[in-house]
């Protein structure tokens, strides 16, 4: 009585088991959302990339346009010794002297502003502003080719977990095929080869199943690269490849203009251009700067008239420079730039052209891929009814070894096309999400 009470908590104790680890372990899960948020923070590319916008937006100040003031200190002192002075003057007096020293003191703060140039300062700082717009769309542009990454490295894990248990559940009518032939063989009712050729299917499969593992674990460890972490973290992935529905075509196609990265990227380019012919334009105009300061002068010799000598005031002035000839330097710059900016409008054009076949070429393979689903979902159910029937034939002496190990092939390859489907589908659609900026 008490080893049947034993057994009863036993088996009570299993089924929580059964029943508890599947409920932790999607708890415990990481999701696709939660992979993103841990490369937001801690994958390299997007730090770089942060970085690099950061730099735009530090180089973006007034006075890197030129226009603000330089204001500088000045400050120097010399010292001289001469063993033999011999000194006439005017007056017709003379005057000799030996070992003497003199020294002199210059200081001076000085400002240099620049009034006018041709309104080139103000065309560098709309320019400036410009380049720190660029540098944003080329960060989120960073971001959504590492989250492209991230969601295709990730479902490329639940994609290797999806064949493993295809695998395994192979595995498992291959065992019952095993016993069944083992029992067949006992009784006399079979050939030994049809014993052998189902454990020899059974390990090969046993052998798929520990190279799957290690693909799955290779797959991780690519993740966890991309997330920026230790390459053997472990983690467990949810176990189905979701697909969303997508927009209409022509509406798919109408925004991709507007929010494509790459594309607005090349239109800023062409902005910057502009603004550099503009820029390059106002070399030919006068330049109007100002300066001013207040100085200190100093000099003191013992053995001359007169022994000290000081300055001390405020200076004021200012130049204007206007340009006559620059030995053509000023066109060259001017063709330079103009060159510079037709071949961004010519990279504008073919960037439209590449995104708008990047665009078509997935929703083709998303709508091609969509309705080959839908065939091998329904070919997938017929596979295993099949298995399945040659099983019960095998039970009953009724088909041979070989038949069941086709019916096995045609199974696993059926669930292997059905799961790369899947992920070509999620692939397909994450990439019209990045096209879209949607990501």
């Amino acid at each position: 009585m008490k080893n049947h009470i034993s057994m009863k908590k036993i088996i009570l104790n299993l089924s929580l088991i059964v029943f508890i680890i599947p409920i932790t372990y999607a708890q415990n899960a990481l999701t696709e959302q939660d992979a993103i948020r841990i490369a937001m923070k801690y994958n390299y590319d997007i730090l770089v990339a942060l970085n690099n916008a950061s730099t735009d937006s530090v180089n973006n100040k007034p006075g890197n346009a030129g226009m603000l003031p330089n204001i500088s200190i000045n400050a120097s002192e010399s010292v001289s010794a001469a063993n033999n002075i011999r000194q006439k003057f005017s007056d017709g007096t003379s005057s000799n002297s030996s070992n003497v020293n003199s020294n002199s003191l210059n200081a001076s703060v000085g400002l240099d502003w620049t009034l006018f140039d041709g309104g080139k300062m103000f065309v560098t700082k709309r320019k400036l502003n410009e380049i720190q717009a660029l540098g944003e769309i080329q960060f989120r542009d960073g971001v959504l080719q590492t989250v492209y990454d991230v969601i295709l490295a990730y479902y490329d894990v639940v994609r290797q977990k999806q064949e493993l248990a295809s695998i395994n559940e192979v595995i498992t009518y291959n065992l019952e095929r095993v016993k069944i032939s083992q029992t067949s063989y006992d009784a006399g009712l079979s050939p030994k080869t049809n014993l052998l050729q189902a454990k020899i299917d059974l390990n090969v499969y046993q052998e798929n199943a520990l190279n799957q593992q290690s693909i799955i674990i290779a797959a991780k460890r690519t993740l966890n690269k991309l997330l920026g972490r230790n390459a053997d973290i472990s983690f467990e992935v949810l176990d189905s490849i979701p697909i969303n529905e997508l927009l209409d075509k022509q509406e798919l196609a109408q925004k991709l203009d507007t929010s494509n990265t790459s594309i607005l990227a090349y239109k800023k380019q062409v902005d910057i251009s502009k603004l550099s012919v503009k820029e390059m334009n106002r070399l030919l105009f006068p330049r109007i700067n100002f300066n001013a300061g207040y100085g200190l002068f100093q000099s003191n010799t013992p053995s001359s008239n007169p022994l000290t000598n000081r300055t001390i005031g405020p200076s004021v002035g200012g130049t204007i420079s206007i340009p006559v000839f620059q030995a053509g330097n000023a066109g060259r710059q001017i063709k330079i730039a103009k060159i510079q900016l037709q071949s961004d409008e010519y990279n504008l054009e073919s960037i439209r052209l590449q995104m708008n076949q990047q665009l078509q070429n997935a929703l083709t393979q998303f709508e091609n891929h969509l309705q080959l689903l839908k065939i091998e979902k329904d070919n997938a159910i017929l596979a295993k009814e099949n298995l399945e029937i040659t099983i019960q034939r095998l039970r009953f002496g009724q088909t041979t070894s070989l038949e069941v190990s086709l019916a096995e092939g045609s199974f696993v390859e059926s669930l292997t096309r059905l799961i790369n489907f899947e992920y070509d589908l999620k692939v397909a659609e994450t990439k019209l999400k990045q096209l879209l900026s949607r990501l």
